[in-house]
């Protein structure tokens, strides 16, 4: 079984560009996505789609 740290689809939180506080979490595939992941989601508090960008 793989370690914890070295998990090939660890869970991360994306955080909401705008500043509202708002979070996602989800999970990512390191192989994929080496680097930081940048989505446009939906954020209810603001209420429009804004980018959403991966806190470690």
């Amino acid at each position: 079984m793989a370690s914890k740290s070295g998990e090939l689809r660890p869970v991360i939180t994306l955080q909401s560009t705008v500043g509202t506080g708002f979070r996602y979490v989800t999970r990512k595939n390191r192989r994929n996505n080496p680097d930081r992941m940048r989505l446009r989601k939906y954020d209810p508090v603001a209420r429009r789609h804004v980018e959403f960008v991966e806190v470690r």
